[in-house]
């Protein structure tokens, strides 16, 4: 195939879009790769299209080598499957929710399970037909509040979907692994680094849960590592638990005025001063800083949450919204304080805290506030603290929940070693789902003794144009794109860098040549350009091979250039065809 730039629908930009935030989402819009359409919403261009395609056949060739077969559903369903999976509403707003004419309601699909669920219950009712994996690669809706980054968080996205469909939890062991390989073997022909990392479930439901993530600074998503192999996904991260402590010689609570301590830097500087600890100086650690946030259930109810969590780190959003979903985490207003008089602004402390208090505000504490830890907190007075507030002996939480941020050198669950904080793009998620959509949607079959036995079920995504831009962010340079050779929209970018007939024929000849070796060529054959711009858009490109036809021809050579490493050689003109060949096949 030989794709010319002189009748190419393309244009490069020479200044950066102002709505592009990242270098690779920059460098896409500049090289004439993807358009914005609207908020979250893009246009595929010719030379991103051809990219788009190459990964897509990349995914499709490894779900059908692990035995999966291809459905393709409509984006636009009906509500009542969701109504009956209860995921009409556990979406929340990122659900679009439309009415047709006759007011019936439908959604654009965020994810398919549903229909896949019913699917697999009208075709199939034995377990003679199982196991079996599914999958189609669609286009999916989700309402972003703020899309962002390009394709990395956007309104409209393509996927690849996958279900698996077993007789027993033995089963969904075994096609997880096989989506699990599947997966690895994707993203290495695909040329990304990963890491596998443990996750959370979310609105998916389930129990084990994996995220593939490509490792790089502009990535959405927080993990962590340790050196002796553990990784997370923060969200799913597990605070160890410390051990009970005695309290016996820690001294009664003691309520003191603390004037002028607006943040736990100054406080702790104030108690060290004022009212120190015989055995060490208090520490940020020593405080107990309680966050209070509302919770929106499905109905549209609010109730408030305390969240206590030691002094030295903050709630973590992220990490509390997954573990209070469906519910949506919200700000507490000055009319919410209004509305719970117990709870004083900037002094809460647990002790007017708990669902069988008088307040009856629940109170949920970070694992590390164990029985015995001796803290510094809020005295639910303005101006006052509490000093020596012992848990277990002055106040009990309702429980424990993991919302507070995770720091760097945190101890890895597993004993492994100290944590490290890492950003990574989320490339794919896979999922034991187990049977939470076939009870729902009463999907059963019969076993092998002609006993009714729910399916039990595996789900398992792969962000298609998101992969695309993780490509880009992660190969981007200062020039601009550098696609690896599997994915690029051509094999050879070949530039007639010459003004005369001579050049222009002989890139020609050459473009031929390559085409009939079945190589595929992005020829620069424009009009009245300089070579100086045609040099500045073949970088920016991104063809992995640039040949250049230029004055050297007058030499009998051409220059053939590596986009990715800058080495540049002169190679014979008779001899550029096979030497771009032998590049081509590594």
């Amino acid at each position: 195939m030989i794709l010319r730039l002189s009748t190419l629908f393309v244009r490069t930009l020479r200044d950066d879009p102002a709505d592009a935030e990242l270098p690779g989402h920059t460098a896409m819009v500049r090289a004439g790769y993807i358009r914005r359409a609207g908020s979250g919403v893009h246009t595929w261009l010719p030379l991103g299209h051809l990219v788009f395609r190459k990964v897509e056949a990349i995914i499709r060739q490894e779900m059908d080598r692990m035995g999966a077969q291809e459905v393709h559903f409509p984006a636009l369903l009906p509500r009542e499957p969701y109504e009956l999976s209860g995921r009409w509403e556990e979406y929340g707003e990122t659900l679009f929710r439309l009415s047709d004419r006759r007011g019936n309601d439908h959604l654009l699909a965020p994810t398919h399970e549903e229909m896949f669920t019913l699917l697999v219950k009208d075709l199939y009712s034995s377990y003679k037909d199982l196991p079996l994996s599914l999958y189609q690669i669609q286009t999916k809706y989700r309402d972003e509040a703020r899309p962002r980054a390009g394709l990395l968080r956007a309104r409209e996205f393509s996927m690849k979907d996958s279900y698996s469909f077993d007789v027993d939890d033995e089963g969904l062991e075994a096609s997880y692994q096989q989506h699990r390989d599947a997966y690895i073997a994707t993203f290495d022909r695909l040329g990304l680094d990963y890491v596998i990392v443990s996750a959370m479930s979310g609105a998916m439901g389930g129990s084990r849960s994996e995220e593939f993530l490509c490792p790089t600074p502009v990535g959405e998503d927080t993990f962590v590592r340790s050196s002796g192999g553990y990784a997370a996904n923060v969200e799913a991260v597990v605070t160890p638990v410390p051990d009970a402590l005695p309290y016996d010689e820690v001294p009664a609570a003691h309520v003191e005025d603390t004037p002028d301590t607006p943040t736990i830097e100054t406080l702790v500087a104030f108690a060290n001063e004022h009212f120190p600890r015989q055995d060490r100086r208090w520490q940020a650690a020593d405080t107990l800083k309680n966050v209070v946030v509302m919770l929106r259930n499905l109905d549209g109810e609010r109730t408030p949450l305390v969240v206590g969590v030691p002094g030295d780190r903050d709630v973590d959003t992220k990490r509390l919204e997954a573990q209070v979903e469906p519910a949506v985490v919200e700000p507490f207003t000055d009319a919410d304080f209004a509305a719970y008089p117990a709870l004083v602004k900037g002094y809460i402390g647990p002790q007017a805290l708990g669902e069988d208090s008088a307040s009856g505000v629940r109170y949920l504490v970070d694992p590390r506030v164990v029985e015995g830890t001796r803290w510094v907190t809020g005295a639910n007075q303005h101006g006052h603290h509490v000093f020596d507030l012992v848990c277990g002996r002055d106040f009990t939480p309702d429980g424990t929940i993991e919302a507070a941020e995770v720091l760097d050198g945190d101890p890895a669950p597993d004993g492994s070693g100290p944590l490290e904080l890492a950003r990574g793009i989320e490339l794919g998620h896979i999922f034991q789902l187990g049977r939470k959509y076939a009870d729902a949607l009463g999907l059963q079959v019969l076993d092998q003794h002609g006993k009714l036995v729910t399916v039990t079920m595996g789900s398992y995504g792969i962000g298609v144009s998101r992969a695309v831009a993780a490509i880009a962010e992660t190969t981007v340079d200062e020039l601009g794109l550098c696609w690896p050779r599997q994915v690029a929209p051509a094999d050879v970018h070949l530039v007639n860098a010459g003004k005369g007939e001579d050049t222009a024929t002989a890139a020609e000849e050459l473009a031929a040549e390559l085409d009939a070796m079945g190589i595929d060529v992005l020829l620069d054959d424009r009009a009245k350009l300089s070579p100086g711009v045609r040099f500045r858009d073949a970088e920016l490109l991104g063809v992995p091979t640039i040949v250049i036809v230029g004055k050297r021809l007058a030499d009998g050579v051409v220059e053939v250039r590596d986009r990715r490493t800058g080495e540049r050689e002169d190679v014979p003109v008779a001899e550029a065809r096979d030497r771009v060949t032998a590049i081509r096949r590594g």
